[in-house]
């Protein structure tokens, strides 16, 4: 019978000049003398041999059981390693070459504590008419397939902002769309204050002077665009965070050529009007009823705004309605398990889309059946009217009443007792009123004016300072003295006015008000309204449309109009 212990090494292995043997593996240094099992060469004792048994070994062989055994072991093995590494290649297809962003890092300092493991993921769509690098995208390309004017229009604004918060144990996701002109104080990622804009213009805010300071720094090219673009991401996190009170954990970023690519990918996209469309600015051009369409006449649905009953509005349910189309249609062909699909799909869109840096892709897909399926309903945020800001058409809002609707949707099952929450949302309203001597001047040429807004400041709790009268001017301004800034930002906040300004001439503690032609009369009851800040701020120019965005058919809901339901095709204007 063949030596099965592999041939004799070339020199002397032992005492005695006895030679050892070569193991499957290289030399067996666990052999002693004679073949037996003695001392090792880590200087511990080896295994002895076993007299022939019932195992059926003999000598220093191992047993049939223990070779099982091993191959067992090493078949497992094999299994767990082929796994991981076909994991890890998914993995870095899936990924690799994806532009991630660390924008979060900023203001993660700064935010609301979460109530639980729930998340909470914005999506950003970008009225971009430019490629990563910051250049134009090809100007017929943009005309004839975009259908979005040229390279110059929309600039850097955000013309999509939706918040989804993941409920921590399933259950239904609650989505909340912020109507891209609402009129709030912005924000760059640092914290500090930009002044009262459309809240889409938080981005290109922060774009524009961060892009000044590092091109004066000498900074070009795509490095010069990425650092510009991550201030505009960082100014939008910001914003929308503190406009809404909640905290961001994951955030995506598309411009206007990501969606294309996207919708080309999976198109044809199955869509529903209730009336039939034609509009040439977007290049909308629908019948009523369930439809296809292609990549183009997607980015023309969801674009819309030009004769819809409620134009923004509707814009807005429109864009709920092709995301719920679309996880639907996934979910139908099984693309959410589907390597091949989602790797094609990641492979257009690498260009156009960014991720937060901490964003699990793999563990999301995972996630996203959990989206589909009438697991979503998205809310379109509402407005209190409508009104006129720096030469520009605004929605004017009610920060307070939004923050009321957002915390209560995305409240969960571990949320304190109902006391508890009582007792906390009284907290926050014993701290609206931060220390501060309000003075109020009238420059709005209105009788009484300066007198009613002092009354409603001090029954908001600031102590009352003195009224008087002031040259008339366009706008509200707001001053104040050392140790008054946080009061004047609150009462910026309430009358919608630009940034207060620190002036050495204000007496400290003091917060001067100074009342332009922009200032209505605050409602007479703003402490039967619980201490709400929706009184001032209005514009003598503004509409006497409640901007509610709701038709006498829709649902009784306190946010802008009825909630478009995910899970399959819904219909809207």
């Amino acid at each position: 019978m063949a030596d099965e212990r592999g041939p004799r090494q070339s020199g002397p292995n032992g005492p005695n000049g006895s030679y050892g043997y070569n193991g499957p593996y290289g030399p067996d240094e666990s052999h002693g003398p004679n073949g037996s099992y003695g001392p090792t060469k880590h200087g511990g004792r080896g295994r002895r041999s076993r007299a022939r048994g019932a195992g059926g070994g003999t000598g220093g062989r191992p047993p049939r059981a223990v070779l099982a055994l091993r191959a067992m072991v090493w078949a497992a093995s094999a299994v767990v390693l082929v796994t991981c590494g076909v994991t890890w290649y998914a993995y870095r297809s899936l990924t690799d070459g994806m532009t991630t962003s660390n924008a979060l890092d900023s203001i993660k300092k700064n935010a609301p504590k979460h109530l639980d493991s729930s998340v909470n993921l914005l999506l950003i769509g970008l009225d971009s008419r430019k490629d990563m690098d910051g250049n134009d995208l090809p100007k017929e390309f943009v005309q004839d397939q975009l259908h979005a004017g040229s390279s110059e229009i929309g600039y850097y604004n955000t013309n999509t902002l939706i918040l989804m918060h993941i409920p921590k144990d399933g259950g239904k996701v609650q989505a909340f769309s912020v109507p891209r002109d609402d009129y709030v104080q912005t924000f760059n990622g640092d914290g500090s204050v930009q002044g009262h804009f459309k809240i889409k213009e938080a981005y290109s805010n922060a774009y524009t002077g961060a892009h000044d300071k590092f091109a004066a720094q000498g900074m070009k090219g795509a490095k010069l665009e990425g650092k510009s673009r991550e201030a505009g991401r960082q100014a939008t996190l910001a914003t929308v965070q503190k406009f809404l009170d909640v905290p961001i954990d994951h955030f995506a970023e598309v411009n206007l050529l990501g969606f294309y690519d996207i919708a080309k990918v999976l198109q044809p996209i199955t869509v529903c009007l209730k009336h039939p469309v034609k509009d040439h600015y977007s290049g909308a051009d629908f019948p009523a009823g369930v439809q296809k369409l292609d990549a183009k006449q997607s980015l023309a649905f969801v674009r819309q705004r030009h004769g819809l009953l409620n134009g923004d509005l509707d814009r807005t349910r429109r864009q709920q309605a092709f995301i719920s189309s679309v996880t639907h249609e996934l979910k139908s062909q099984g693309a959410w398990s589907d390597l091949g699909k989602l790797q094609g799909l990641f492979d257009v869109v690498k260009k156009d889309l960014v991720l937060d840096q901490s964003w699990d892709v793999l563990d999301f897909a995972q996630q996203a059946p959990n989206l589909t399926g009438g697991n979503v309903v998205f809310h379109t945020l509402p407005i209190t009217g409508f009104g006129t800001r720096n030469k520009e058409s605004v929605n004017l809002v009610d920060p307070e009443q939004v923050r009321k609707i957002v915390q209560k949707a995305f409240a969960t099952a571990d949320t304190k007792d109902s006391s508890d929450g009582k007792k906390d949302q009284k907290d926050k309203k014993d701290e609206k009123a931060a220390p501060g001597t309000v003075d109020v001047r009238n420059g709005n040429g209105g009788n009484g004016a300066a007198e009613a807004e002092l009354k409603a400041l001090v029954k908001l709790g600031y102590t009352e300072g003195v009224a008087g009268d002031a040259p008339a001017q366009a706008r509200t301004t707001i001053a104040y003295g050392s140790g008054a800034d946080k009061a004047a930002q609150q009462i910026a906040d309430r009358l919608k006015t630009a940034a207060p300004v620190a002036s050495a001439s204000v007496p400290a503690g003091h917060v001067v008000i100074t009342l332009g032609k922009d200032y209505k009369l605050p409602a007479e009851s703003p402490a039967k309204s619980g201490g709400d800040t929706s009184s001032g701020g209005g514009s003598s120019g503004d509409t006497s449309s409640s901007g509610s965005g709701k038709s006498s058919s829709d649902d009784d809901d306190d946010t802008s109009g009825p909630a478009v339901k995910a899970g399959g095709v819904p219909c809207v204007n």
